[in-house]
């Protein structure tokens, strides 16, 4: 039995890094992708299931194909028959939905699926033994998910099946606006559809490390970690804090695309500054300890520089509104804005940069919910919180 690889929703993620790195190792003999969007469901098999993804590089954007694709609706009886089975005899897969709160809910619930298809691992030992990446922007997504699959499994499925958290550190969307679609020349998902992926070429991500005896990945491309916490803290307190950071700023002075933002040289210095002397400095101190070149002062350096470059890539043409979507989120006690600005504190460093950031944030969510009070809204975002640093940080926000 060849390998079988099956992913769960299909967006930019999915369909612009994990489908196109299982493709491009050779190493499936079979690609299958759940996803509950009609539309995209019927194109793609119109297409055979052939698609295409825009590649952003430093230099030019580049087309990649990705052949032999076969998609489900679990929506529809017979689809979900056929997907259970396929992940009965997947050995990886993977999901990549827009929240980990989507794991347990909606009339075919993902976990459900997953719990129905490894139940058939524990039955028949000819099945293989499989990893399963979460790869929804969450530091715990693979613990929810494994217990939410368990949910409907409480002996689990120990010694079959491993649940794997990722860092997927790469910039990407689906671009739904057929003027920008062809304005920019990029390539549909399928012929005569009008939605395109366009993501950037950086293809470094790092997974937990895998356990079950003797398994061999066949996304050979990711990196292993034996502790992934400090790699997943740097990319919720660095990459994302920082990346939204500089989209406020942007949006503060009218920018519409973040590659705009990379014109602005005071803007670029400031967000440098925030990276190294605020964010890098609070991360390197949390884990100081981790035997890794990324927690060391020239290795923190080169890993602002490199995502400072990509923020801005001017053929990933990120749109500002897509960055500072959603300030509430991004305003949230733990969240990579409030996030940071504790990490730097228990460093010994006042966060007076990405204070800023959380002001402009802060401007935008009142101007969203109609406020005239920054302050209320901050107490209701931080309801439940008693730290220490509450009041502190309330008064750095306000004033900044």
């Amino acid at each position: 039995m060849g390998r079988t690889f099956v992913g769960f929703g299909f967006g930019a993620i999915q369909g612009g890094l994990l489908l196109p790195e299982a493709y491009a190792s050779g190493n499936f003999s079979r690609l299958v992708v759940s996803e509950i969007d009609t539309e995209i469901v019927a194109a793609l098999r119109s297409a055979n299931g052939c698609y295409s993804c825009n590649v952003a590089g430093a230099t030019a954007i580049n087309r990649i194909q990705v052949e032999g694709v076969e998609i489900f609706n679990p929506l529809l009886e017979e689809d979900q028959v056929a997907l259970v089975q396929a992940i009965a005899e997947a050995t990886e897969l993977a999901t990549a939905l827009p929240s980990f709160t989507l794991y347990n809910t909606g009339e075919a619930p993902i976990a459900k699926l997953l719990a129905q298809g490894l139940s058939k691992k524990l039955k028949d030992g000819s099945l293989p033994d499989c990893v399963v990446y979460a790869a929804e922007n969450d530091t715990r997504a693979a613990t929810r998910l494994k217990e939410a699959t368990q949910s409907y499994e409480p002996d689990g499925f120990e010694g079959r099946a491993q649940f794997l958290d990722t860092v997927i550190g790469k910039m990407s969307s689906v671009v739904i606006d057929p003027n920008r679609i062809n304005h920019e020349k990029l390539t549909s998902i399928v012929p005569g559809f009008t939605r395109a992926f366009l993501v950037e070429a950086f293809n470094r991500i790092l997974v937990d490390q895998v356990t079950l005896p003797n398994f061999e990945r066949g996304l050979r491309a990711f990196i292993e970690k034996p502790d992934l916490a400090p790699f997943a803290a740097a990319k919720i307190y660095g990459h994302n804090a920082i990346h939204a950071l500089l989209g406020y700023l942007a949006h503060d002075q009218g920018l519409h695309y973040m590659h705009e933002a990379g014109k602005r040289e005071d803007m670029m210095d400031f967000s440098k500054e925030a990276f190294l002397t605020e964010s890098g400095v609070g991360l390197r101190h949390k884990y100081a300890e981790t035997n890794d070149e990324l927690f060391t002062e020239e290795g923190f350096k080169g890993y602002a520089g490199d995502l400072l470059a990509r923020m801005v890539n001017p053929f990933l043409r990120d749109p500002v509104e897509r960055v500072i979507r959603d300030p509430a989120r991004k305003l949230g006690w733990n969240d990579r804005l409030i996030g940071s600005m504790l990490l730097a504190v228990e460093a010994g460093v006042e966060p007076t940069y990405l204070a800023r950031g959380a002001s402009l944030a802060l401007a935008l969510l009142c101007q969203e919910n109609g406020c005239d009070d920054p302050s209320v809204l901050l107490d209701e975002l931080w309801g439940s919180v008693h730290g220490e640093h509450r009041q502190e940080f309330k008064q750095l926000i306000l004033n900044s």
